[in-house]
């Protein structure tokens, strides 16, 4: 075992675990930078996070190869970075990656001047080359010698990178017209897989956002198309091998188009944005039978983050990983004969039926295209709809799988578990309690929105610093990392999620702090929209913004939808003005590919549609004020948003719209006489994805 490094001393579990590499790594810092500015030396810059499979592939080639740690000490100063820890540094070197190769990924890997500014990025390197694709050992070597001999020529390739990212992210347009919801749904109904659900080929990634994207649209025009895609790929989603049926939980993505063998990844932003979809699709659902299926999705998958996630003091966890014992999804596959081994004969057949394993394994290993042996449990229709194919008691056959499923569990629990990466970092948190709040709003599940406010209590006691502003990494008992743009924006969007489901007053307030702070350090004041970083964070060689919908919203179409939301719920017309920046920021990348920005634009129908304000006053505790609040917690108007002001009166309602509000009605059916529709049973429209 070698001696251990720098990296030992870092509260990271990724930079931990490359603590004992014989390479020598630096933790992004000034020490690294100073050394190889000394020594006249580029830098090697690796950059990845702890559950991230190749990463850990690279590692075990590469970072543990006395050959590989020869070279970089030779000729570079090696800097390890974990992304989620510093979402800014990868944010600048993974947009100088898609700027050379066209393509971007994890690892990330870069060789940058002594400043920092990149020459060369790649993603996953061999340790030793093949025809047509060099190593790292190539890559190394090459790089040296151009250093040495063409240094001149890497500086102005790495100014004309730099050019070139600094002057992609200045267009501005205007505010899009309604053509573009129309465009967006016209390329997702172009690559909708009918058959299969999900969008384009494999692999398939769940994209949540583009879910609660459709769902807003169905709601928004009544067209029930939108809905049925969103209905019909997470229906998809649920029954596959993507969704973990035994402890629940969604995996990272999958590697096929049937939603079956995933990458056996599971992140906390992914589960949320997942509750949030079906908490949505529960709400909209147009029948019983869709809306109990995803309500009870919802209720497992909260479950799942409540077991697995939570840390001690009630913030959750970032990650668990896809390998166990080195091996990916080990911990997950079963063989015919592990199940015949802890189940009765009758009930290992049935449930080998119910969830489709053969005696070979049911997938392929990918290299060789030969069944595993192995089996990933997933069903090919809801339990009780195949119960009832079969002429079997739905209910009988949905307890029997589930008392099947609690024993496969117990015994799966034996098992090395695959590593948990316990970062609490304040984003992914904020996603979390976003969608606690949410569901427990929809589901009508307050023990859901208790959950949520144990999340916040322990983000806001802990992760802040001195002056009120937040901290971005909780880890080993510390706080570090000045707050982001994503921490700010998802953070107030929890919160203000959380004042929807409860209504308490404080969490509104706390909101409104978080918006201030960001409307004052993140703004761009020049091309309108937020940077990552605030304006007093450590320069880079760029201030990067991020503006694309990826695996989770970005944080200025977060920003867009929650600082417009509290504007018209606080009256604070400044919010809505600062949120209004990002639509010129965002609009022309928008409107050349409507798809790959949803959440903001279902943050855009949001700010730019019709606006709902309904004030209850009355007794928090009464009938009639909570026969109020039941009802508006049923309506399905999008955009509506709620507020209570005690008082001792009998409750009533005073209903704003379009900026026009009309006189108060003191009953539940005075109201739905002026709503214009019934808010009392039967689905409703859901709202938009932020609403």
């Amino acid at each position: 075992m070698a001696a251990a490094n720098r990296l030992a001393a870092e509260k990271s579990p990724y930079l931990r675990q490359h603590a004992e590499n014989p390479v020598d790594w630096y933790p992004w810092g000034d020490a690294a930078f100073a050394k190889a500015l000394a020594e006249d030396k580029p830098v090697f810059l690796s950059i990845g996070y702890s559950t991230c499979h190749w990463c850990h592939v690279m590692a075990h080639e590469s970072f543990e190869d006395a050959e590989v740690a020869k070279a970089l000490a030779d000729g570079f100063v090696a800097v390890k970075v974990d992304r989620e820890e510093r979402p800014d540094l990868d944010a600048v070197y993974m947009a100088a990656c898609q700027a050379l190769t066209g393509r971007g990924g994890w690892p990330l890997t870069i060789i940058a001047f002594p400043d920092g500014r990149p020459f060369f990025a790649g993603t996953y390197l061999p340790k030793a080359g093949a025809p047509g694709r060099p190593g790292l050992l190539d890559i190394l070597a090459a790089a040296r010698q151009a250093w040495d001999t063409r240094r001149g020529e890497l500086e102005s390739a790495t100014g004309r990178i730099l050019d070139h990212l600094r002057e992609s992210a200045a267009t501005q347009g205007d505010i899009p017209g309604p053509d573009i919801f129309k465009t967006a749904l016209d390329q997702l109904s172009r690559s909708f897989d009918a058959a299969r659900g999900g969008f384009g080929p494999a692999p398939k990634f769940p994209s949540p956002h583009i879910l609660l994207f459709l769902l807003d649209q169905a709601a928004r025009t009544g067209d029930p198309a939108p809905r049925a895609m969103a209905e019909r790929t997470l229906t998809a989603m649920a029954l596959g091998g993507i969704h973990d049926h035994i402890g629940h939980g969604y995996h990272r993505y999958s590697t096929d188009a049937d939603w079956l063998v995933p990458h056996f990844e599971k992140m906390l932003s992914d589960q949320s944005m997942l509750l949030l979809a079906h908490a949505e699709t529960a709400h909209a659902a147009p029948n019983d039978a869709s809306r109990a299926f995803h309500r009870q999705a919802a209720l497992d998958l909260a479950s799942y983050m409540d077991r697995a996630l939570s840390a001690p003091d009630g913030g959750f966890f970032t990650a668990e990983d896809a390998d166990s014992e080195g091996v990916e999804g080990k911990f997950y596959v079963w063989t015919a004969d592990e199940i015949r081994a802890v189940l009765p004969e009758a009930d290992a057949a049935f449930f080998m039926d119910l969830y489709g394993f053969a005696e070979d394994g049911n997938f392929h290993d990918e290299s060789t295209r030969r069944k595993t042996g192995a089996n990933i449990p997933h069903l090919t229709q809801p339990v009780r709809q195949w119960a009832a194919v079969r002429g079997l008691d739905p209910q009988a056959v949905a307890d029997r799988a589930e008392a099947i499923r609690q024993r496969l569990f117990a015994v799966r629990e034996l098992r090395v578990h695959p590593s948990r990466d316990e970062k609490i970092l304040a984003d992914t948190n904020g996603l979390a309690i976003a969608a606690l709040a949410r569901a427990a709003r929809r589901l009508e599940q307050p023990r859901l929105a208790e959950r949520a406010v144990k999340a916040v209590r322990f983000v806001l006691s802990a992760m802040r610093d001195g002056k009120g502003r937040l901290l971005h990494r909780f880890c080993d008992g510390q706080a570090a990392v000045p707050g982001f743009l994503d921490d700010y924006a998802f953070l107030a969007w929890g919160l203000f999620e959380l004042h929807q489901a409860t209504l308490d007053p404080v969490h509104l307030d706390a909101a409104l702090a978080l918006a201030d702070i960001l409307a004052a350090r993140f703004a761009d004041a020049t091309r309108g929209g937020f940077f990552l970083t605030a304006d007093d964070a450590e320069s880079l060689a760029l201030r990067p913004k991020e503006l694309f919908d990826a695996a989770v919203p970005s944080g200025n179409a977060v920003a867009l939808y929650v600082l417009t939301a509290l504007g018209r719920l606080a009256h604070r017309p400044d919010l809505e003005d600062a949120a209004r920046t990002v639509i010129p920021a965002l609009a022309p990348l928008a409107a050349d590919y409507p798809m790959g920005f949803t959440h903001f634009l279902s943050a855009l129908a949001f700010a730019t549609g019709p606006d709902a304000l309904a004030t209850v006053t009355g007794d928090p505790d009464a009938p009639d004020t909570q026969a109020f609040l039941a009802a508006l917690r049923r309506a399905g108007t999008p955009g509506l948003l709620v507020n209570l002001v005690p008082g001792a009166e009998p409750a009533k309602v005073s209903l704003c719209r379009d900026r026009t509000c009309l006189p108060p009605v003191g009953s539940v059916k005075e109201l739905e006489g002026i709503w214009g529709e019934k808010t009392s049973g039967g689905a409703a429209p859901t709202p938009p994805a932020g609403a």
